[in-house]
Formats: structure tokens, C-alpha cells, sequence
């Protein structure tokens, strides 16, 4: 059986995810003595971590004193940068928005001029919060666009033009703590799961602009080696009708250019439907449009083929559909869920869900947070705070 650890770490997570309420909820979790978890939570409740208050129901003798994550003890900003709009939220250490502001923007602007104002929006929720630099702990940034997170650095970006090896954390030098900049499907694959995350294997799958994939394996995120996993987009797709489709990314028939938002855009117009962006395409759908909703469909059997793939692969507990295309909603789904039973083996989509997320425009700013604070707050991070 896998020892559980009993770090300072490991026992904070415990309590601010709620698997232990106590001491002796914590003993039990991890085979430790009572003296070494006692001794640890001091340490936790003397850093303003953890404190206590109240107590448990009694199993015969003196009932527990209950222990409580101080949520407040910091705060992180939580940055959910996009093509045409950037939010910005504070939130305490549960990934609870105190504050948010979002504004219109072009990622084709560049880095400057974009970070720029981001700065100026993060002043901003600050003030409103009633918090200064100083309170934030951490900054947490979710960009469209592949990224090594080890740096912080977009890695040739196809829709970010000019931000190929920025470091981004250099923007935020002015709160004097750390910076994580993840790809913005990963960051919502995050805000999806949520911080007591259930030890699942997930696929959050955006359809927006471009089209990406958050993989979740037993609750976190898995990046891959160089922090490239899930870019499902660049999958080639052959077409029915031998067509051949040039991508951004210079490659043919990738998924994205097929039945991403741009494409989907491209062939309403070609089809001559009355839009000239891919929300009004999105909304004509929803109006239940019967040309639209053909378009919608199809798209949807296109991104299922692709997922059936990974579901034989992968194996997923969930599947869950994210991004602007995605609010579609039922036309869409019914496509992927076509493709996905059809081609999937029988055993790997025997319990598959596959639902819209329920809070698509939070889960970036969540997610990024809870990125954030999960960075903040490991093992590591924990011991260096409780050092002398």
C-alpha cells in the first residue's frame, strides 16, 4: 500500500480540501503519530494557515477541535487572457473571486501593450478588494496559445503574433511573487475539476477560435514533457469529399480548420447564412435555424471523431465541452455523441460522460487561480514558508 505523506504540505491539503476536519482525522489519513501531526499543524496554525474553531461530534471521549484553511491568510490575481478580451479576478486562497473586471483586447497587439493592461485592470480589482500588491501571494495566467511552463514563455503561438518566447512572468515583477502562465484550456481543465478535485481522469475540450484539450489524469493536470499536451487541434482529420483545408499552422485538414470557430464561421457564410461572426452563428443555432444547426452538428461529429480516438486511448471518466462554439449547446453535443458511441470501443464508453461545462465564462478565472494557489501551497512551497 502507497505511504501517504505527512509533510506540512500534504496535511494543509488535506484540510483545505476537506478530507480531514481535525487532528484525528488527520492521524487516521496518514498513519502518522499523533506527535508528528500535532506538532505540524502548530507550525501550520503559528503561519496563519490553518486555524481552529469549534468542535467535531464525539466517538466517546473529549470531541476534536476542528480545523479551519484560513482562506484569507493571501491572496492570488488570476489572469484569463483571450483573443479579443482579458478578465482579471483576485480571489482568496480557495480560488473565491473577491473582485474581477474584464475588458476588451487584441491579442495581436503584442505583449506590451496587452500586459499593460492587464496591469492596469489588476490595480484595479486590488482597490476594489481592499488588498494592495503586498497581499498578493501569487499571479496565475492562462494564455491561448501553447506554453512551457517551466518558463512561463508561449512556445509559437498561432493566434498570439508577436509573443513566441515572452516571459510573461516578467510583467507581473511588481508583486514580488511567483508567476504560473499555463495554456488557457488547461487553466479551464482546472476551474472544471475544482480544488477538492475527485481522483478522476478528465477531457475538457475547448471549442472556441482554436480548438484544445485539458487532460486531467486522477485530478491534475497533466502537461506532458514539455507542456504540449492536448493540442488536439493539429490532429488531421481526413475529409469525406477529399477536400483538402490549409490550417494557420501551415499543416492541411487539421481538426481545428475543419470545425473550429473560424471554420465554422466559413462555412455559414459559404453556405450563405445571414453572419459575419462565429457568435451569430453560435446564436442562430440556438434560434434553432435548421441550416445552422446542420453546420453545428457536423462539426460536432468531426470534433467526436477525433475524441472517440482518445476515449479508446485514454479512457476518460468525463468528457466536458468548454469555449465560445461549445455554448451551442445540444446540436453540438449530439454531433460528438454520435461520433464518439459510434467509433468508441463499448468497454472505454461504457460509463463516458460527455456534458457542457456549467460555468464556462468562470472556469478560466478559477482555474487560473486554483493554479495558482496549488503552485503557492505545495509541498515544497509550504516547508520554505514554515522554515525558520
Amino acid at each position: 500500500m502507497a505511504q501517504i505523506s505527512a509533510s506540512a504540505g500534504a496535511l494543509l491539503r488535506h484540510v483545505r480540501t476537506g478530507r480531514a476536519r481535525s487532528r484525528a482525522d488527520l492521524v487516521a489519513l496518514t498513519g502518522a503519530s499523533r506527535n508528528t501531526v500535532s506538532a505540524r499543524v502548530d507550525q501550520l496554525i503559528a503561519a496563519n494557515l490553518l486555524a481552529e474553531g469549534g468542535r467535531g461530534w464525539s466517538t466517546g471521549g473529549r470531541p476534536p477541535t476542528l480545523l479551519q484553511f484560513n482562506s484569507r491568510a493571501g491572496c492570488v490575481l488570476a489572469v484569463d487572457l483571450g483573443v479579443t478580451s482579458v478578465d482579471v479576478a483576485v480571489t482568496d486562497l480557495s480560488a473565491q473571486i473577491l473582485a474581477t473586471v474584464g475588458h476588451p483586447i487584441d491579442i495581436a497587439d503584442g505583449p506590451a501593450p496587452v500586459l499593460a493592461e492587464v496591469d492596469r485592470l489588476a490595480q484595479k480589482v486590488l482597490a476594489e478588494a481592499g488588498l494592495a500588491p503586498v497581499d498578493v501571494c501569487a499571479v496565475g495566467v492562462g494564455v491561448p496559445g501553447p506554453v512551457e511552463f517551466s518558463t512561463g514563455r508561449p512556445s509559437h503561438p498561432p493566434i498570439m503574433p508577436g509573443w513566441h518566447d515572452y516571459p510573461i512572468p516578467s510583467a507581473f515583477g511588481r508583486f514580488g511573487c511567483p508567476v504560473y502562465v499555463d495554456n488557457d484550456v488547461n487553466v479551464m481543465a482546472l476551474g472544471e475539476v475544482g480544488i477538492a478535485a475527485a481522483p478522476q481522469d478528465v477531457l475538457v475540450v475547448k471549442v472556441g477560435t482554436g480548438i484544445g484539450c485539458g487532460i486531467i489524469v486522477d485530478g491534475r493536470v497533466y502537461r506532458g514533457a514539455q507542456g504540449s499536451a492536448g493540442d488536439i487541434g493539429h490532429i488531421h482529420v481526413a475529409q469525406p469529399d477529399g477536400r483538402t483545408v490549409v490550417c494557420r499552422c501551415g499543416n492541411e485538414n487539421c481538426l481545428e480548420a475543419i470545425a473550429g470557430g473560424g471554420a465554422l464561421l466559413r462555412d455559414a457564410v459559404a453556405a450563405g447564412l445571414p453572419v459575419s461572426t462565429t457568435r451569430e452563428v453560435v446564436e442562430l443555432a440556438a434560434q434553432g435555424d435548421g441550416p445552422t444547426l446542420e453546420l453545428v452538428r457536423n462539426a460536432g461529429r468531426t470534433i467526436g471523431t477525433v475524441l472517440a480516438a482518445l476515449v479508446n486511448f485514454f479512457n476518460p471518466h468525463r468528457i466536458v465541452m468548454t469555449g465560445g462554439v461549445a455554448q451551442a449547446g445540444a446540436p453540438l453535443l449530439a454531433g460528438i455523441r454520435e461520433a464518439v458511441y459510434r467509433r468508441s470501443m463499448p468497454l472505454a464508453a461504457r460509463a463516458l460522460e460527455i456534458t457542457v461545462s456549467d460555468a464556462p465564462d468562470l472556469s478560466g478565472r478559477v482555474g487560473a487561480a486554483l493554479m495558482a494557489i496549488e503552485e503557492y501551497l505545495d509541498d515544497d512551497a509550504v516547508q520554505q514558508t514554515l522554515a525558520p
